[in-house]
């Protein structure tokens, strides 16, 4: 396989782009201006705007909002873009993002600033989503263009975009089209303008005809720089969050804070163990609490030592590490079952060394309230006085530690503080257990767990219990009693069909589902619905700086091994879209775990104003509570002063290298310092302003009358977990 995956060390070779500020002449007494590292984001209430801004916080980089639709927003003059700072002329912005090239109306004196503020300090402007029209350097679309639907074109990065701040794909940028009735993205297609300096960096053919026109590219006039977008997105679409890195990248001139990477971990549950089978005449799993007690008969599911070698062989061959989320109990069970046999758990420890293992307590028990099982949907047991009945603490804590000491006698590399619970039970599970099982937080402590698993369905948010931090997992939409493809299609039948259809309904009663048209082909319909549908999802995850894992169950890779078909697509598709320096990073729970707790105090302490960052010249200046680490990306080369000298900062990724860094001893700030080639020249405060352009003639800012808002109708993927979007609540 092409793409490089990795599980510890991130790759080396970063590409460096090229840093090309303006070069007026310096006054010789002026001092270098400060740039604060914050981007001044001016939104239209529109997708585009918004998406840039989600890829912000997500990433953890400083900006300030300006809602052109509010009464009692700033206005955008001098003062607010520049002061003067310890007699240092100060950029209070390092990039501006706008809903188009010109949002303000004719010979607005805002726009005369921005345009003013920008050449006088170098700073880059990113139109968001605008009309392509010669204001911006391009032809208007209809010489010789195309304005209309572009779902499902296949877009491409060309030699400069490689070359420049794109250089992180592998070329083509696909466009959605998942549904064919619903227009999910609307571009103009156009050729620069004849004399104007504008370079394409992404760009697609013109139907029609055997020209292409730019979707992104860089338009350079007056002493300022534009990226000039022209497609119609949202932050979830797929073209987006594959051209979000290097719509950042290109703004911040590869110098900001916060940091940005495509993570892939998945947790296989129930190793050892077995899991109950969908029963497609009851509709429901015998043995689980979704079947009335006594119906149907139990046949369940669990890898053999075939599906084991084929696992840890898929693992060897693809480059990828599965976490195994083990229950010691199972085997044992197995074992006095038969004769003291059980050749699945015998191949799994021979091969132990190619996984990495999961404390799943000993014997998969609920480790919530005491559950009543005689009623379909269960409910929690109560005392005399109607208090809820809980699983006490020492068999809470006996479940995790048996299977601790279980694992280390059979040699498994295990991290001691990590645990994912039975069914995520001991944490609160609506509508039954609203609560955390308040003895579950003692437990954790007996046995020294500092990350715990939970459901994102359920529980996104990582929160303490106790000595420990949750780790949000994403269900994958495989059912854990599915061993077959047969059977994954009918119980989705089951689920997300109307009654009429033959269906459960549920789908009919829940807000957040949508009904399939028709129930599924049992033979085709996994790989030609199912699987597309998840990889889609579980990309999205992936492209959108997410580091949280996924998880499956061993019957997915039992008997028809129905969970590869997903794997296998994800990788595939990362591959093909991304080059060799942006490997997908494949983090183990602790690790994820300690990246969500670094972000999570990292963007608190920017949301409260804690953080200040800023460039004089070469060196980067990071200041932010002493507790709190730094993340940041900057051009491959960068190093940072200690006071011994200096190290080097950051891992490469994607052509920056980016990582996280504390204070040193010492020392009341992080310094960082440019590598010497990429100094920018200084420029001369006291620049000219040059006038605000005029609106176009047609009254167009950015967008015409006839064409569809931005951002209608474009597909908001569906958030595994919930059903359809929703994972059925059983599904463990």
């Amino acid at each position: 396989m092409k793409q490089s995956l990795r599980t510890t060390a991130l790759t080396t070779g970063a590409l460096l782009l090229a840093l090309v500020l303006p070069t007026a002449p310096a006054i010789a007494d002026e001092p270098a201006p400060r740039i604060d590292l914050r981007v001044l984001v001016v939104s239209d209430g529109g997708p585009a705007t918004a998406a840039i801004a989600a890829e912000l916080d997500t990433a953890g980089t400083p900006y300030t909002l300006v809602d052109l639709g509010r009464s009692d927003r700033p206005v955008i003059g001098p003062a607010f873009l520049a002061d003067t700072v310890d007699g240092r002329p100060r950029a209070k912005f390092q990039a501006v993002v706008l809903p188009n090239d010109n949002p303000f109306q004719a010979g607005s004196p805002e726009m005369a600033a921005l345009a003013a503020y920008e050449q006088t300090y170098g700073i880059p402007q990113v139109d968001a989503y605008t009309y392509a029209r010669p204001q911006a350097g391009l032809e208007v679309p209809t010489a010789g263009g195309y304005s209309g639907s572009v779902d499902g074109i296949r877009a491409q990065v060309t030699p400069a975009g490689s070359a420049g701040p794109f250089g992180y794909l592998d070329g083509e940028v696909p466009f959605e089209d998942n549904a064919p009735d619903v227009g999910e993205s609307y571009a103009y297609l156009s050729r620069p303008r004849a004399g104007a300096d504008f370079t394409t960096y992404v760009d697609a053919p013109i139907p029609g005809s055997t020209a292409r026109g730019s979707l992104v590219g860089e338009y350079r006039h007056d002493g300022r720089r534009e990226l000039v977008v022209t497609f119609v997105y949202n932050q979830y679409q797929q073209q987006f969050r594959l051209l979000a890195r290097g719509i950042v990248d290109w703004m911040t001139q590869e110098i900001r804070l916060g940091a940005s990477r495509n993570y892939f971990a998945v947790h296989v549950d129930d190793v050892f163990g077995a899991d109950d089978r969908w029963d497609p005449l009851l509709n429901c799993t015998p043995g689980d609490v979704d079947c009335p007690p006594g119906q149907g008969t139990q046949n369940p599911i669990r890898m053999s030592a075939a599906d084991v070698r084929d696992a840890a062989d898929w693992s060897r061959r693809r480059g990828f590490t599965l976490d195994l989320a083990y229950n010691g109990g199972g085997s044992v069970q197995h074992r006095e079952d038969n004769g003291g046999a059980d050749p699945a758990a015998d191949e799994f420890l021979a091969r132990r060394a190619d996984f990495r293992w999961l404390n799943h307590t000993y014997d998969h028990a609920f480790l919530g309230c005491e559950q009543n099982v005689s009623v379909v949907p269960w409910k929690c047991a109560t005392n005399a006085d109607g208090s809820t009945r809980y699983i006490g603490r020492t068999e809470i804590s006996g479940q995790i530690s048996d299977n601790q000491q279980w694992g280390e006698r059979a040699g498994l590399p295990l991290r001691a503080e990590e645990l994912v619970t039975g069914e995520h039970s001991g944490l609160k599970v609506l509508p039954q257990q609203p609560d955390d099982n308040p003895n579950l937080a003692p437990a954790l402590a007996d046995n020294g767990i500092a990350w715990l698993a939970s459901d994102n369905s359920r529980d996104p948010g990582q929160r303490a219990v106790g000595p420990a931090l949750t780790v949000a997992r994403y269900p994958i939409n495989i059912f854990y009693n599915a061993g077959r493809r047969s059977e994954q299609v009918d119980e989705y039948n089951w689920l997300y069909t109307s009654r009429a259809q033959g269906g459960s309904g549920l789908c009919e009663e829940l807000a957040n589902t949508t009904c399939l048209d028709a129930p599924l082909d049992t033979a085709t319909g996994y790989a030609d619905y199912i699987v597309p549908l998840e990889t889609g999802i579980a990309l999205g995850h992936v492209l959108a700086n997410d580091p949280r894992p996924h998880f499956m169950h061993q019957s997915n890779l039992a008997e028809d091994r129905i969970g590869y078909p997903v794997l296998d697509a994800v990788l595939d598709r990362y591959a093909a879209l991304h080059a060799d320096n942006t490997p997908l990073v494949n983090l183990r729970m602790s690790d994820i775990g300690e990246e969500l707790r670094e972000r999570g105090a990292w963007n608190a302490a920017v949301r409260s104003g804690a953080v200040t960052g800023f460039r004089i010249g070469g060196t980067v200046t990071v200041q932010a509570p002493e507790n709190v680490a730094v993340t940041a990306s900057m051009p491959a080369g960068t190093t940072r002063s200690v006071p011994a000298g200096s190290t080097g900062f950051g891992e490469p990724y994607a052509g920056t290298v980016s990582g996280w860094v504390s204070r040193a001893a010492g020392q009341d700030r992080v310094t960082l310092v440019l590598p010497q080639a990429l100094v920018p020249a200084p420029v001369d405060a006291g620049h000219a302003a040059v006038a605000g352009r005029a609106a176009d003639p047609a009254g167009r800012t950015g967008q015409r009358a006839e064409e569809p808002s931005p951002g209608t109708a474009p597909r908001t993927p569906v958030p595994a977990g919930v059903l359809r979007p929703a994972r059925p609540g059983t599904g463990y």
